[in-house]
């Protein structure tokens, strides 16, 4: 799938390494739940050999440049309590260039095309910027906190949950637990 900068595609197990590379960094892995830490190349090698799952995809964000294609992060859909949930990371080497919100507006194309009706989100207290991105693609904050736990911490932390419908668009309201995207 194509964006404006960005191409998301499956993982095939030759990219292992270059995962390996962009999400071994502990400033990465710790925001994220399902993720240890430290990462291995075993994890790496796992990771990249994973079947997709039509109603779950999971994509790498990579950037084509004049030097190739470069790997910049990750993306995909789980399965969640009442609706899918979004999960995103971007190495640290490509923040603040706008890739994440960038690839969650393709994902949330994606989801409507795919069928899905609704996704969640949820980011840890202590890492706001992701909760910025995903307020810019649309999501709107349900004003539920859940404790998460995280393979990286060892433990569990606060962690804020957002919403977006996937149908017609109406104005988010800080008073409106769920946005509805065009």
């Amino acid at each position: 799938m194509r964006s404006e900068r960005l191409f998301l595609r499956p993982a095939w197990p030759e990219d292992w390494s270059e995962i390996f590379a962009q999400i071994s960094d502990e400033a990465v892995v710790r925001n994220l739940s399902r993720v240890p830490w430290p990462y291995t190349q075993e994890a790496a090698q796992h990771f990249a050999a994973l079947r997709q799952d039509g109603n779950h995809p999971h994509f790498l964000i990579t950037l084509p440049d004049a030097q190739g294609v470069r790997l910049v992060g990750c993306i995909g859909l789980t399965p969640g309590y009442d609706a899918a949930e979004l999960d995103c990371w971007i190495g640290r080497e490509h923040w603040g260039r706008g890739f994440a919100t960038e690839a969650v507006r393709a994902m949330l194309s994606l989801s409507r095309a795919i069928g899905h009706r609704q996704l969640s989100a949820a980011h840890f207290i202590d890492n706001p910027a992701s909760g910025r991105v995903l307020r810019k693609a649309g999501f709107c904050p349900t004003g539920r906190v859940e404790e998460r736990y995280s393979l990286a911490r060892g433990q569990v932390a606060p962690a804020a949950i957002l919403k977006i419908a996937l149908g017609e668009p109406c104005d988010c309201d800080d008073d409106l637990p769920v946005r509805r995207a065009a």
